[in-house]
């Protein structure tokens, strides 16, 4: 079970990390958290709707790895449109942005919480033995399948990482590139998603 999610009987899934691997993965999920924000309500504490009624940004964000977290609903990085067509796309991407984009967010806080406060509670209980063994539910698991993936989107973004190919370049990497610690990780990252993945399947 080492590094790698298994299937508990009776659904949810299962892995054993040491006390390196979970501050590490807490730290990328807390970093996550600052990056996405707090979110509309933590404006209007007092008020419960205020998010459920808080339209979102109709522009992209600045920083990339929110760009790729959060993507244009209507454009092709693949296709070349003509102007008009490149300036339908924007429109029906920002309107689209706007009625979507705080209830992504939402459910990406949501995910990246669950992490954290699961390895917490892992930490509190495991205290001085190096390690524990992490047990998901079902719907835990999914949070953390969500979460796993951002992470990964996040990394991805910072490393320049578009497609497969550039995949592959990372594993050539010399050992004092500075990038080589977080393309570890998001290797890392990458196993721990896959054998999650595999514990969801029918």
């Amino acid at each position: 079970m080492p590094g790698t999610f298994e299937p508990l009987p009776g659904g949810g899934a299962a892995v054993a990390l040491d006390d390196v691997e979970i501050s590490i993965i807490r730290s990328l999920a807390v970093q996550l958290l600052e990056l996405i924000g707090p979110g509309p309500a933590a404006d209007t504490p007092d008020d419960p709707l205020a998010e459920l009624f808080a339209e979102g940004p109709s522009e992209p964000p600045a920083d990339p790895v929110l760009r790729r977290l959060f993507p244009d609903a209507y454009s092709d990085p693949e296709a070349t449109p003509g102007p008009q067509e490149a300036e339908e796309q924007r429109a029906y991407s920002s309107e689209f942005r706007r009625f979507t984009e705080n209830d992504l967010r939402a459910g990406k806080r949501d995910s990246a919480l669950a992490v954290v406060r699961s390895l917490d509670e892992l930490s509190s209980s495991a205290a001085g033995e190096g390690g524990a063994v992490l047990k998901l539910s079902p719907e835990e698991s999914q949070l953390w399948l969500g979460a796993l993936n951002d992470l990964r989107l996040a990394i991805g973004s910072r490393l320049e990482i578009t497609d497969e190919d550039d995949t592959d370049l990372l594993y050539r990497l010399p050992d004092e590139d500075p990038r080589k610690p977080m393309v570890m990780a998001y290797l890392w990252l990458g196993g721990l998603q896959e054998t999650l993945v595999a514990t969801l399947l029918p």
